[in-house]
């Protein structure tokens, strides 16, 4: 009886460390598109740290001409602003021209944001992506990129860490694991 309780705790320690060492493994090569999810946006109404950290990696590559459009992609969130929105303003102070930005207004979730990005992609006649995002989520919209038919060309994590990363990488586990098995 032992040996099967401890089969989820090892499970999900042996999951958070492929997530993380997936993660980390930047891979860059030119991409049609940069996908960067939404995230929390601070109450002055520009992106929360975390938010920032993952349109600054972007905005490298783009600098780096691995890309020539950036999709934004997240919604409403709690603190009542428009995440791609908040986005797209941040990006354009730093010198990226509107035009080069894709603001999604219903990336709700992952797979919304994937979703949203495939038919951008598809309507527009281009085929790849480049993921950027928390280490810990990289994997889980690689995947879900993949599964709405485009190919990730790319990733790269944004370099920033918290203690709620403990919590954020074993629910990362769980989410690919679900999202894996859906299909």
């Amino acid at each position: 009886m032992l040996k099967y309780l401890l089969i989820f705790p090892a499970s999900l320690l042996l999951g958070s460390a492929a997530i993380v060492a997936a993660g980390l493994d930047d891979r860059i090569a030119p991409a049609d598109m940069i996908v960067v999810p939404g995230n929390t946006v601070a109450p002055d109404g520009t992106p929360g740290p975390r938010l920032r950290a993952r349109l600054d990696v972007a905005l490298k590559q783009f600098r780096d001409r691995q890309s020539p459009r950036i999709f934004v992609s997240g919604g409403t969130g709690k603190e009542g602003f428009d995440e791609a929105a908040a986005m797209a303003g941040y990006l354009q102070r730093q010198g990226v021209p509107a035009a080069a930005i894709i603001e999604d207004k219903q990336g709700w979730t992952t797979q919304a944001t994937a979703n949203n990005a495939a038919s951008y992609l598809h309507a527009h006649g281009l085929r790849t992506a480049m993921v950027a995002t928390q280490y810990f989520h990289v994997p889980r919209l690689r995947l879900a990129l993949e599964r709405a038919g485009v190919t990730v060309s790319a990733q790269v994590h944004a370099p920033y860490a918290e203690l709620r990363d403990l919590y954020s990488t074993p629910r990362e586990a769980v989410g690919y694991a679900v999202y894996y098995l859906k299909k």
